[in-house]
């Protein structure tokens, strides 16, 4: 495909397809279903010493991880929710409420030692209240960016940053922050959207070091259900096989309109 005719930016509707004088591709052909998978992987390129963005409206790479046979027993909501692209230098901000968070004494002490790698863990037991989760795409970072904040009474509310790339052996990771890296696996139980830890690596100095089991927190499961009326419940549980459920947080969120 010649890519030389292409603008600075050029929207590819799923089906319509794009042609242009020199080259192109039909609609429904392998290279448009190649390249809608290409430009969100690789979004920025180089041609002629001159950097382009290929955009897309429909984001398929959560849908790719699933397969089509689990994709399609997701509702359509949570489709919707996870095939929708963040826009070039925009953003998708969620907004709700906190409404359970336990910690047991082992996990509020492994919540404070996560501190060291950037707190990525809820750490005050009992704290609930308003919650937002804004998402960003980052060619630098190469995924993207979450940043979740957490009301806690009393005290100035926790801000957990992290960015979840499409690659590793299970091609979704989990960077926390200071090297720590979560491998997850997707699947679909119930209905719901299930992220769940497969492993933990750490990165220094470019070498990456795979912990081993008696060195990681346990199990993070995250489970995405769908509650109707553009509402959905975000729970998150860590749970070590030693010293049972360490953490258990529930949230629901809503879209804001961008």
């Amino acid at each position: 495909m010649d890519v030389s005719v292409m603008s600075e930016m050029i929207v590819i509707n799923e089906g319509s397809g794009f042609t242009a004088d020199g080259g192109g591709f039909a609609p429904g052909s392998a290279v448009a279903a190649q390249v809608m998978t290409d430009a969100l992987v690789e979004p920025r390129r180089q041609h002629g010493g001159r950097p382009f963005r290929v955009w897309v409206d429909e984001d398929r790479r959560f849908r790719r991880l699933l397969g089509e046979t689990q994709w399609h027993h997701l509702p359509a909501a949570v489709r919707a929710r996870f095939s929708k692209p963040v826009p070039p230098n925009g953003l998708r901000l969620y907004r709700g409420q906190v409404v359970e968070t336990q910690l047991s004494w082992f996990g509020a002490m492994l919540a404070r030692l996560a501190r060291i790698v950037g707190g990525p863990l809820p750490d005050q037991d009992g704290a609930v209240g308003p919650a937002s989760v804004l998402v960003t795409e980052s060619d630098a970072l190469g995924g993207q960016i979450w940043t979740r904040t957490y009301t806690r009474p009393g005290r100035f509310p926790q801000t957990i940053n992290s960015v979840k790339r499409f690659s590793g052996p299970t091609g979704l990771e989990e960077h926390l922050g200071h090297g720590l890296v979560m491998r997850l696996a997707l699947t679909v139980e119930a209905d719901c959207l299930v992220f769940q830890s497969a492993g933990y690596d750490l990165v220094v100095a470019g070498r990456r070091l795979r912990l081993p089991s008696w060195l990681t927190p346990g199990v993070c499961t995250i489970t995405h259900r769908d509650l109707g009326e553009g509402r959905f419940a975000f729970v998150l549980k860590l749970a070590h096989p030693l010293l049972g459920q360490l953490i258990h947080q529930t949230a629901v969120f809503e879209e804001v309109a961008s």
